[in-house]
């Protein structure tokens, strides 16, 4: 068209020339604006591939690198074991379904054939849909009165049957018509392995981590009482070993044998206890690693002090980081989703307990797998102790600081452990 054009540009004069000009300009406009209504289509499709990417953006390449950033800071978390391993043993095959333990009546393992890890703590609403258009999700029985479990132990074994239930409905229904996943040493870094009693404890931070530590350090023998476990013997001592630095069959005989444990806390609570202790008392791993990219991206006339030392980071730029695609830095497992930490729908845990009745149902497990009759789970809170624990209410205070956009994005990063887990919307303005 633009050869033509100069054509007649060139043959042709006066007032014959601008009017063929004029002819041939229509044709140019008419394929101007075929091409204007492509694009806007094409930015259209790219705006909903945007929101894909968005919510797998913590898939297991970024987990991965995660964890090897993870790995720098063993002042918070027990260092893993970084011997080099055969290549050929980083992945295998999903083992067998483990076999019923007799001291847990309601293990009655799912008849899933391709169980497969959430990797991606948001969910579309498509896929929300999905998960409600389905059928109704097995209605799971909440946590009891403090007292109920140890007066009535069956009301215990109700519970974790409603539980494990739910889960594996929602697994199912997620992963319907997915391809099989194979469980990588990624899938089990976070688990710790006990074997004079067979246990198997996937490590959620915010939710009784450390005071599980102490529990299963004194099982293995390394103490007589937890009392005398200080915090810095629990974090630095590296007394603990992690299912990840077993060999592949060593590996895949305690998934199928032993007893794997796993301990939630209500998603915004959980989210609010490690912004307070990380942000709001003094840290010398989290303010200049995440405090400082924080405040340089999200805080507008940052003073140099902030800067230099990443000190005050408000819980609103806090969030901000949180749902931000382009993070300044990485994801941390203080506020990682439960669906990335433990793989839930990959392992099919044999116990599921709740933090808002933690001492009471640890009790009961630990009764359960032959523990010594005098240990008990500990109550005490090493961590900045004179502050008051965070509950509900704290937790609605923070999020009050948000706007309901703000509220609902968090609750979608969260979504899956919301309703893998039966915890109810925190606000009712959320959808």
């Amino acid at each position: 068209m633009w050869l033509e054009c100069r054509v007649l540009e060139t043959g042709c004069g006066g007032r014959r020339r601008s009017l063929r000009l004029t002819v041939m300009r229509l044709p140019c406009s008419f394929w101007f604006l075929l091409l204007l209504g492509a694009g806007g289509l094409l930015l259209l499709h790219l705006q909903d591939l945007t929101e894909t990417l968005q919510q797998q953006n913590q898939g297991a390449k970024v987990i991965f690198s995660q964890v090897q950033a993870i790995r720098k800071e063993p002042c918070t978390y027990c260092p893993d074991n970084d011997k080099q391993s055969d290549p050929a043993e980083d992945s295998f095959t999903r083992p067998a379904q483990p076999k019923q333990l007799p001291v847990f009546p309601w293990v009655q393992h799912s008849s899933l054939t391709n169980p497969r890890d959430i990797t991606a703590a948001h969910v579309t609403k498509s896929h929300r849909k999905l998960l409600l258009k389905s059928g109704p999700l097995v209605q799971q029985l909440n946590a009891d009165p403090p007292g109920q479990i140890k007066e009535n132990p069956d009301r215990m074994t109700q519970v974790q049957q409603s539980r494990q239930r739910l889960m594996r409905e929602v697994c199912a229904k997620y992963t319907s018509g997915t391809t099989k996943q194979t469980i990588t040493r990624m899938h089990v870094s976070r688990i710790f392995v006990e074997d004079k009693h067979k246990l198997l404890y996937c490590e959620v931070p915010k939710a009784g981590c450390s005071n599980w530590k102490r529990v299963l350090m004194v099982l293995q023998g390394l103490s007589s009482s937890t009392g005398e476990i200080q915090h810095d013997e629990v974090h630095y001592g590296n007394h603990l070993k992690r299912l990840d630095s077993f060999d592949q069959k060593a590996i895949i005989h305690r998934l199928k044998t032993y007893t794997k444990v796993l301990f939630l806390r209500e998603p915004f609570e959980r989210l609010v206890s490690a912004f307070r202790d990380k942000f709001e008392s003094p840290n010398s791993y989290y303010h200049p690693v995440f405090g400082k990219p924080i405040i340089s991206k999200y805080r507008s006339n940052a003073t140099q002090y902030a800067l230099r030392t990443g000190a005050g980071v408000t819980f609103k730029e806090f969030i901000q980081y949180l749902l931000d695609v382009h993070r300044p830095v990485g994801m941390d497992i203080h506020w990682e989703p439960v669906g990335h930490l433990c793989s839930p729908c990959l392992l099919d845990y044999d116990f599921l307990g709740k933090f808002e009745t933690l001492e009471e149902e640890a009790n009961f497990l630990l009764r359960r797998i032959g523990a010594p009759s005098n240990l008990t789970f500990p109550s005490f809170k090493d961590r900045n102790p004179n502050a008051e624990r965070t509950s509900l209410e704290i937790t609605r205070r923070y999020f009050a600081q948000l706007n309901v956009t703000e509220r609902q994005m968090a609750y979608d990063f969260y979504y899956m452990d919301y309703l893998m887990f039966n915890y109810s919307k925190p606000f009712k303005d959320l959808h």
